[in-house]
């Protein structure tokens, strides 16, 4: 079964949530958002539209942990899972940039690293401060640096702590709510599936999410 994955697999594959859902459930979606938010290669990764898909599929993947009729139980065994990985991605992209510092600014570009997206996020926090760590959360690209600038910038650990805690829960039970429940909303009142439409779902989600930050890359010119 493996071999027969890795025969079909194409990398386009990594930008759909349902990859990561069919291949490796729950502990293939925290790996996702342990990367996408603590390691700097992991920006092109889908956080938002992945979670949001989790969440329309919540009562399958839970089970694989804990099996319960109750979708309450099964939401809450998703956002504790998922919120503890989230929470460590943080904290480790904290401690790189603590570590490696303003060095980064001087890193040669290529596909995985874009000093623009490192200068994007020192302005994001720079303008909101602590919050920014729980804002940035919900901003494809800028939830990736802004832990590392967080910690380039020497924020106090306690500090970013309790941001981190308090935006990765947000975060979490946010998309993951929000699909489940509006899956089950438009079932029973429209019996329109969500699950055979996923891929309007994720375009959506990915347009809501990234407008922002594709038009602050072709209107905010980054300071020199």
């Amino acid at each position: 079964m493996l071999l027969q994955i890795l025969m079909d697999f194409h990398w386009t594959q990594l930008l759909q949530p349902q990859f990561y859902i069919e291949h490796g459930g729950l502990w293939l979606i925290m790996f996702v958002v342990f990367a996408e938010t603590g390691l700097f290669a992991g920006f092109f990764l889908p956080g938002d539209s992945l979670l949001f898909v989790a969440g329309i599929y919540s009562s399958n993947i839970a089970n694989v942990i804990l099996p319960t009729q109750n979708e309450y139980i099964g939401l809450l065994v998703l956002i504790a899972f998922i919120s503890f990985a989230g929470i460590l991605g943080n904290a480790t992209g904290y401690w790189f940039g603590r570590k490696v510092g303003p060095t980064m600014y001087e890193w040669k570009e290529n596909f995985f690293f874009k000093r623009r997206f490192l200068i994007q996020a020192h302005d994001f926090y720079e303008k909101h401060g602590g919050g920014a760590i729980v804002v940035a959360r919900f901003i494809p690209i800028v939830r990736t640096f802004a832990p590392i600038v967080a910690g380039i910038v020497d924020m106090n650990r306690k500090k970013f702590t309790f941001y981190n805690v308090i935006g990765c829960i947000a975060w979490v039970s946010s998309m993951l709510v929000g699909g489940h429940f509006l899956q089950k909303w438009i079932l029973a009142e429209f019996d329109f599936d969500l699950k055979k439409h996923l891929e309007v779902i994720v375009l959506g989600i990915v347009f809501i999410t990234t407008a922002p930050v594709i038009i602050k890359l072709l209107f905010h010119k980054p300071k020199q």
